[in-house]
């Protein structure tokens, strides 16, 4: 089969699909693979790196659609990038598609098969392409927040920590799952003040039982957040429903309960976010101000810290990019259960569940 590994497009995106380990890795396999020319420059991996893996070069995004079978990327194509693509092609990537119903239709039109990094499930319901960079965005949620609550970034102008004799800023976590547990890391670590919030008491319990006291837990309802809204000075936003549009859980009217300078940062605007007045923002233009709340909603975080995130996002997905790519698309779908789950369009149709709800 031939690999495309394109150059990410979207802005400040410094992450790259493939190692040049991957590559070695799918050339011994009998697989050709292409690499768009300073596709992991960013990362640290230089393209004489992928040309002593094996790699062959190529210059342009739609070099590499014209002339592979199976595109592996880091972020969704943009909807340009989307008509060099052709029916048939495997497309294995983040797509985030119910927030995006435009690139949704722009992909079943070229009869790809679409498969989410974000939707490969295994039996007990993790997902395990997803978590490593869950976990990234949510330790970088703190450290974001930490920085717009800055004064002379428009933030009211708390320290996480506090300091002897002053109290500590107050983060609230919404949703206990891998974005809101390393948040939850990060916020103890700097001495913050940490609640978190989520629907299932069993997450609530798991919380409790690896940070002890110095997390509080309740139980996610309207009431118990718009308790907590006022004494909030960092909220982050850390729900997921798998494949589906996130709920949302705090209104523009209760944006009113927070003190002005306070900061939002909604790990969940990929999926449309879980606070009414997100948005999708850039990590050159990374914050909004709506009712004196600065809003931060980028949507690839993990890009910022390409090395990091690179490393973690490769090792986690070459073993379904090996079974694609040497199995082909219908065995490997039908042998592995977990790579079945994550497809999200296939032959100009939608088959994702939680897509018809969008």
């Amino acid at each position: 089969m031939i690999v495309g590994i394109p150059k990410e497009s979207k802005d400040r995106e410094y992450r790259v699909a493939m190692t040049p380990f991957g590559v070695k890795t799918l050339v011994s396999h009998g697989h050709q693979v292409l690499v768009q020319k300073k596709a992991g420059e960013e990362s640290g991996f230089l393209d004489r790196d992928y040309q002593v893996a094996g790699a062959t070069l190529v210059a342009s995004f739609s070099e590499v659609a014209r002339k592979s079978d199976f595109i592996l990327k880091v972020k969704e194509p943009s909807l340009a990038e989307t008509s060099f693509l052709r029916p048939g092609q495997i497309l294995f990537t983040y797509l985030h598609l119910a927030a995006n119903p435009k690139l949704t239709q722009a992909l079943l039109k070229k009869k790809v098969t679409a498969i989410g990094y974000e939707t490969v499930e295994l039996s007990d319901r993790s997902l395990p392409l997803l978590k490593p960079m869950s976990a990234i965005a949510g330790r970088l949620a703190v450290q974001f927040g930490a920085y717009y609550l800055f004064r002379d970034h428009g933030g009211k102008g708390k320290l996480l920590s506090g300091l002897e004799g002053v109290e500590p800023a107050t983060v609230t976590i919404l949703g206990s799952g891998t974005v809101g547990t390393n948040a939850a890391q990060i916020a103890c670590g700097l001495g913050a003040k940490v609640v978190v919030l989520d629907i299932f008491e069993k997450s609530l319990s798991q919380i409790r039982e690896r940070f002890g006291e110095k997390v509080q837990t309740l139980l996610s309802d309207s009431s118990n957040i718009q308790q907590l809204l006022s004494q909030t000075d960092l909220l982050i936003g850390a729900v997921l429903i798998h494949g589906a549009k996130a709920p949302k859980l705090v209104t523009r009217k209760m944006l009113k309960l927070m003190e002005p300078g306070s900061v939002i940062v909604d790990v969940a605007v990929d999926q449309g976010g879980c606070v009414e007045t997100s948005k999708p923002t850039t990590h050159l233009k990374p914050t909004f101000i709506i009712d004196g709340i600065i809003h931060y909603g980028v949507t690839n975080m993990p890009g910022c810290v390409p090395r990091t995130a690179t490393a973690a996002l490769a090792h986690a997905t070459l073993p379904y990019v090996l079974e694609l790519a040497d199995k082909g698309i219908e065995a490997a779908l039908t042998n592995n259960s977990a790579l079945k789950k994550g497809v999200n369009l296939k032959n100009g149709e939608i088959v994702y569940p939680a897509l018809f709800q969008s």
